[in-house]
């Protein structure tokens, strides 16, 4: 495992297994590098980005930042908030039929107004690289995935990147939303895991202590603390809020556990599922862009 240098995110001179997703992500960007370089052609990802949400803007430039460092191509389509679905579609249909076009990326949330469910649908399955598509998601749970949503796939590694045996242990997913949580629940019970779901504010006060794994994304600030879990398990942080100083945490209270768990993993926020997901995606891309070019050949 890479080492990680917890004072790039804390002041807080504690030992403790952070979960190194910066160093995790730059291996996978290694081997993609390595792919995209072995090419015939150039892998080409089209991203839509609609309206002025600011995190969303931030997030495509990270995603066109590595896209570019690797080889591929990354083109933004950034238009205004009140362009039409009809507009929209008519686009994702270009890039549908478009050969050279290896991957479609809608960023989401979309502005209020917009129909986020029909945009995803109408994008080719085969070049959805969120992995969100019905047909994608339901081929996941089906146990015969053909693109993997890479948040979900990214938090698989970072599990896998401590030292847990995952076949027997026990997790519990802490999120609002069953649309997130589904297809996670569905990876880590065919890795052999024991999955729970539950909604924060359904959470009883002994409900996580026999969890081995905890993985939130619920948007609340230090939402999860040393107390309601067991020393030593492993926690995947998806959670991105703002602190009163305009810093960036999770929903665990990670300056909390490195004080009273030091043996309990713990993937920081930012250095976690962030880089993480960006890595995967681009994984995903590159992946696809092969896929395109064994066809034509």
């Amino acid at each position: 495992m890479g080492s990680f240098d917890q004072n790039r995110f804390f002041t807080y001179p504690i030992a403790m297994p952070l979960i190194d997703g910066t160093a995790l992500a730059r291996r996978i960007r290694e081997q993609v590098k390595q792919d995209v370089t072995a090419l015939a052609i150039k892998p080409r990802l089209e991203v839509l980005l609609v309206g002025e949400d600011t995190a969303s803007h931030l997030y495509v430039s990270l995603k066109k930042k590595a896209g570019n460092a690797l080889g591929i191509e990354v083109d933004v389509h950034h238009l205004p908030e009140e362009t039409s679905d009809e507009e929209l579609l008519a686009l994702i249909e270009t890039w549908n039929q478009d050969a050279t076009v290896h991957g479609i990326l809608i960023q989401i949330p979309l502005p209020e107004g917009h129909d986020e469910d029909r945009l995803i649908r109408a994008v080719d399955p085969k070049k959805d690289v969120d992995g969100f598509h019905p047909d994608n998601i339901q081929a996941l749970m089906s146990g015969e995935p053909q693109i993997i949503p890479p948040v979900h796939e990214g938090i698989l590694r970072l599990i896998n990147e401590t030292p847990l045996k995952l076949p027997g242990a026990s997790a519990v997913i802490i999120v609002n939303s069953d649309i997130f949580a589904a297809p996670l629940k569905r990876l880590l019970t065919t890795a052999g895991m024991f999955v729970e779901v539950v909604k924060p504010d359904a959470i009883k006060a002994d409900g996580l202590k026999e969890a081995d794994v905890i993985v939130i994304a619920i948007g609340r600030l230090n939402f999860l603390r040393p107390d309601m879990v067991k020393e030593g398990c492993v926690i995947i942080d998806v959670g991105t809020n703002k602190t009163a100083d305009g810093k960036t945490r999770g929903d665990a209270n990670t300056e909390a556990f490195l004080y009273d768990q030091p043996t309990t993993w713990i993937s920081p926020v930012p250095g976690g599922v962030g880089p993480m997901t960006v890595a995967q995606l681009m994984k995903t891309t590159a992946r696809l862009a092969t896929a395109s070019a064994q066809q034509t050949t």
